[in-house]
Formats: structure tokens, sequence, C-alpha cells
């Protein structure tokens, strides 16, 4: 979005126009075979890889495996409002959908959180792990790399500085796909969600993140089977101990000359 902006620097006025990232709402809708489309979901983020970001949601959180999407379209209601045209989006399942409780309700998420809307802390910390990642797992030279691979596709940030960048990696190093978002938990979705939608295993060897690792980070790559996280900055102390309990490599404060481990 463009906008109107007056810098101030070195003592000087210098009125120019900037661009902010998007952050809309995206309302996430289930349905399956003879039932009608329930709410899952809203979060904010940023509008693009919608479909993407609905699939990797829904696998994430553990409402559907990747090969139970049969159909990912925005929704046609009459009733929506223009706006809304390109903010809701139904999933349709090809088997039944068992939601969990605290998705049944009006839940809504941020885009600074990734477990907004859970019922209890003890939820909250119920991991949803896939089989742990069976293969190659990448050394430090190739975790040190990384976080410069992965910024450099990152083309929103380059013209807004406003999104966070999620990629999943190849042990040695090669990216698979890269998605930015406002949120950085929905990043991490859209890259999923494009490896579900293009038929390919969403379980990889690393997921690269460009900034810090919160634990419902952690949550979604052993909810998928990735065997190692990177980030460019520092882990919570919850996020490590997940980590720890999911058979997960963690590194962080990742740069050319700097990487560390958390055992």
């Amino acid at each position: 979005m463009r906008t109107r902006v007056v810098e101030h620097a070195s003592g000087q006025e210098v009125a120019r126009e900037d661009r902010l990232i998007t952050e809309e709402p995206l309302e996430i809708r289930v349905a399956a075979p003879g039932a009608a489309p329930r709410r899952a979901w809203v979060t904010m983020r940023t509008p693009g890889h919608d479909f993407e970001l609905a699939a990797g949601w829904l696998v994430n959180e553990g409402v559907a495996v990747p090969g139970a999407i049969a159909r990912v379209a925005y929704c046609t209601d009459t009733d929506l409002e223009p706006e809304q045209e390109f903010n809701v989006v139904t999933v349709n399942l090809a088997g039944a959908a068992d939601l969990p409780h605290r998705h049944v309700a009006a839940s809504a998420g941020s885009s600074a959180c990734g477990v907004c809307g859970k019922d209890s802390v003890s939820e909250a910390l119920a991991t949803r792990t896939a089989v742990p990642w069976p293969g190659e797992r990448p050394g430090a030279d190739v975790v040190r790399r990384l976080p410069d691979a992965l910024r450099d596709r990152q083309t929103l940030f380059d013209r807004t500085g406003g999104v966070h960048a999620a990629g999943l990696a190849e042990a040695d190093g090669t990216l698979l796909v890269v998605r930015e978002d406002v949120g950085r938990h929905n990043a991490v979705d859209k890259v999923v969600g494009a490896r579900a939608l293009a038929g390919e295993p969403v379980a990889a060897a690393c997921l690269v993140l460009s900034g810090r690792v919160g634990f419902e980070l952690v949550q979604k790559a052993a909810a998928s089977g990735i065997g190692s996280i990177v980030a460019v900055g520092a882990p919570t102390s919850l996020a490590a101990r997940l980590a720890g309990e999911a058979g997960i490599d963690l590194w962080g404060f990742t740069s050319p000359g700097r990487t560390v481990r958390y055992t």
C-alpha cells in the first residue's frame, strides 16, 4: 500500500512516498462431504498465497493431512461485502473434518501470535508431532549460509521492511520454497501449504526463519515432521524445550560468521 511520509534525518525533513505491507483478515472455513462449511480460524495476514496459508494451517493444526485436501477456493457467498471477497477461503476436505474444540467457536488470531484463542495452557502445550525427520540434517557450515539465502528471496521485505519470512530447505542448503507474511506463523503455514498443495512432502530437513523462534513455530515444525530450525534471532525457553522433546535441531543467532545450537 502506498503512503506519504516525512523522513527526519540529519537535521533535514524529506517528504516522499513509501510503501506499507498490507495486513488484512483471512477467514478459513472447512467443508467436508455432506456438511456445510464451518469457520475454523480468522487470522491477520498479508494477502497472497492465501490457499497455501489455509492448507498449511490445517496441516499444522492437525485438522487434515496433506492428501485429504480436495479443493481450496475463495468463498462465493452472495452476502459477502466487496472487501471480504478475497478474505474468506473455504477448504474442502475429502473426508470428515474433526475441528478441535478451540476452533469450533469464533476463534481469531493476530498476525503476531500463532496460538491466540487456545482454551487452556495445557492444550496450547499439546504438541502435534509427526514422524521425526529420518534424513540428513544441515551441519553448522550450511546453517550459517541459510539466513542470507533466505534474505535474497525476501522481495516483500525489500519493498516494505515489514514482513517475516520462512523457508523450507534441504540438508545441503537448497531452498525448496520461501514465503513472506506480516505474521511469522503465517509464513510457516504458507511454506507448508505450498508443499501440500503441490503434492510434495511437507516434511523437510530444515525450516529457516527470519526472526526469533517462539514455541508455536516449533510446534508447527513438529507437526510437519521438520528436522531442524535455523533462525536469525533467539529462541524462547519453551521453544528450546519443545524442540528437544520433538527431536528437532534448533539453531539461533545465525549469521555467516556465527550460529548457536541449543541442546
